[in-house]
C-alpha cells in the first residue's frame, strides 16, 4: 500500500486570481498534484471585472486624451466644410463598442490563463468552493436541473485566493444602473451625461479621470482635503491640477451621507445640507474580502475585524497547511502582490527555496493621466518611522527632460529618496505619461539596494524620460 512519501503532494486552490493562477501554475511546475476551484473564470474578478477592463477604458480614455493634446505637437485634423472652409471634427466615443471589446479581452485573457493551466497539468473544477477542516475543501458544482453536486478534495496544502468585492453601503446601494459599483460600469450603453464618483482614492480617481477625459460630466466627492490620500501629496496635486484643468469639479472635505434614485438620475445628498443631482453615481469607497461562509474559522484560520485573512511574510496562515494570497489577506491589495504570494506560498509549502516578501519593494501605479508609480519609503512613511532626518530626496520636474518636452507632457516630476549616510536608493516617485513602465528601474534598484552613484552611473538613452532618473540620482552623490 502506497504511503504519504509514495504519492504527489496535493494541493487545493481556492480562487482563481492572479494569486491563486500563479500558486497553481507554480505548484503544477514544481511536480505537485494540483486542482483549482473557480467559481466564475480563470483571473479572476482582476482580469473579468476589474484590472484588465479598467485599465482597458483608462487607456482608451489616454487614446483620446492624446488625440485632444496632438495640437501641441502641431498635429490637426479637418474635415471639408459645406463652404469649403476645413471644419475641425469632434471626437465621438461609443461605449457601448468599448465596453464590448473591454469584456471580450478580459474573457480572452481567461481563456488564455485557463489554456496555460490545463497545459501545465492543472485539474480545474468549476463551482464555489469552502473549506472542510485544514485538510480538504468541498466544492458545490451543478449538476443540471436535478440539483447539486458536492466533491469533497483532499489537500496536502490548500491556498485560499477569493478576492474581494466593492464595499456597498445601505444608504446608497447600488442598483446596477444608476447608482453602480466598478464592476458594473460596463453595462453602460452610452457616456453618462453626469457622473457623481463617491470615493476619491486610487479606484474613484482613476474612473473620474476616465470619464471626464471620454466626455462625461464629473463630480468627484472626496472627504478628504486632497485626491488621492495615500499617494505622495507633490504627486496628488499634480492630478488634481489635471482633473480641474479637464473641467472635473472637484468637492474637497466632502462627504457623501446618501444615494437615491430619482426619476432621470440620482440625488447626492451631502454631509453639510449640499445635494448634487446628476444622471448617475460611482461609490467607489472600498472593498470587503469574500472570505464570508468559506469554514475559515472553523479550520482555524485566523482572521482580522474586517474579515482579511491574517497571513505572514510567506503568506502562510495561522494553521501551517493553509496558505492565502491577494485582496482577501491582511498584506497589500495589489494584482502583482497577490501573484507573488501564491509562488511564495507554494515554494515555501514544498521546501523550495522563497524569500519573504517584502512590501518596501512592491511597485505600485495609479492609472490616471498622469500615472503616478512609487516604490520602496516615501515621505508617509519616513516620517511615521521618524527617519526623515536621515533621508535625502531629489526631485526632478519634467519640464526640464528633454523628452518631456519633445511629446508634449512636462507636467509631472521625478522624486528619489535615498539614506543620506550610504547613499543607498530607498524609495521614488514618477509621475508621468507611462510612470508605470519607467518605475522598474527605481524598483530594481530598490530591491537590490543600489546607491544613488551606481544608479548614476548606467548609461541612459538621450534623449530620454529615464533620464530624469538618473538626473535626480546625479544630484544627490555626495563626497
Amino acid at each position: 500500500m502506497a504511503n504519504a512519501f509514495d504519492r504527489k503532494h496535493r494541493i487545493a486552490v481556492l480562487g482563481g486570481g492572479p494569486g491563486g493562477y500563479e500558486a497553481a501554475l507554480a505548484g503544477a511546475q514544481l511536480g505537485a498534484e494540483v486542482t483549482l476551484i473557480e467559481r466564475v473564470g480563470v483571473g479572476g474578478a482582476a482580469v473579468l471585472t476589474d484590472v484588465v477592463p479598467s485599465k482597458s477604458l483608462i487607456g482608451t480614455a489616454g487614446g483620446v486624451q492624446a488625440v485632444r493634446d496632438s495640437g501641441k505637437l502641431g498635429v490637426q485634423a479637418f474635415v471639408p466644410g459645406g463652404d469649403g472652409k476645413p471644419v475641425r471634427p469632434e471626437i465621438a466615443v461609443n461605449l457601448k463598442a468599448v465596453n464590448k471589446r473591454l469584456l471580450a479581452m478580459a474573457a480572452a485573457q481567461s481563456d488564455d490563463m485557463h489554456r496555460t493551466l490545463e497545459q501545465a497539468g492543472v485539474r480545474i473544477v468549476h463551482g464555489e468552493g469552502r473549506l472542510d477542516g485544514p485538510n480538504a475543501v468541498v466544492v458545490a458544482t451543478t449538476a443540471g436541473a436535478e440539483g447539486t453536486d458536492f466533491d469533497r478534495i483532499e489537500a496536502d496544502t490548500i491556498v485560499v485566493s477569493v478576492g474581494a468585492s466593492p464595499r456597498e453601503l445601505d444608504s446608497a446601494k447600488p442598483d446596477g444602473e444608476r447608482i453602480l459599483t466598478w464592476k458594473q460600469l460596463y453595462d453602460l450603453p452610452a457616456i453618462p451625461e453626469h457622473l457623481v464618483v463617491v470615493g476619491s482614492g486610487v479606484t474613484g480617481a482613476e474612473f473620474a479621470n476616465a470619464y471626464r477625459t471620454l466626455g462625461a460630466e464629473v463630480t468627484l466627492v472626496s472627504s478628504r482635503e486632497q485626491v488621492l490620500p495615500g499617494e505622495d501629496k507633490d504627486a496628488a496635486a499634480v492630478i488634481e491640477r489635471e482633473f480641474k484643468r479637464l473641467g472635473m469639479n472637484v468637492m474637497s472635505k466632502s462627504r457623501a451621507d446618501s444615494v437615491t434614485r430619482t426619476e432621470n438620475g440620482v440625488l447626492v445628498e451631502l454631509s453639510d445640507g449640499r445635494t448634487i443631482e446628476a444622471s448617475h453615481c460611482l461609490m467607489a469607497v472600498g472593498s470587503i474580502p469574500n472570505t464570508a461562509g468559506l469554514g475559515l474559522e472553523e479550520a482555524g484560520v485566523g482572521l482580522t475585524e474586517s474579515g482579511h485573512i491574517h497571513v505572514n511574510k510567506v503568506a502562510r496562515t495561522s494553521i501551517p497547511s493553509i496558505y492565502a494570497a491577494g485582496d482577501c489577506t491582511d498584506f497589500y491589495p495589489l494584482a502583482s502582490v497577490a501573484a507573488m504570494q501564491g509562488r511564495t506560498a507554494i515554494m515555501h509549502a514544498l521546501g523550495d527555496f522563497v524569500r519573504p516578501i517584502d512590501l518596501r519593494n512592491v511597485s505600485s501605479n495609479v492609472f490616471t493621466y498622469p500615472e503616478i508609480a512609487t516604490v520602496g519609503w516615501n515621505e508617509h512613511s519616513l516620517a511615521d518611522a521618524s527617519d526623515m532626518a536621515k533621508a535625502i530626496s531629489h526631485t526632478i520636474p519634467l519640464s526640464v527632460n528633454p523628452r518631456a518636452k519633445m511629446i508634449g507632457f512636462t507636467d509631472g516630476f521625478v522624486k528619489l529618496f535615498a539614506w543620506q549616510a550610504s547613499g543607498t536608493v530607498i524609495g521614488g516617485v514618477i509621475v508621468s505619461h507611462r510612470a508605470s513602465e519607467l518605475i522598474f528601474g527605481l524598483a530594481l534598484a530598490v530591491e537590490h539596494r543600489l546607491t544613488v552613484d551606481q544608479v548614476a552611473s548606467a548609461f541612459t538613452v538621450y534623449p530620454s524620460m529615464t533620464g530624469a532618473i538618473t538626473d535626480a540620482a546625479r544630484a544627490l552623490h555626495q563626497r
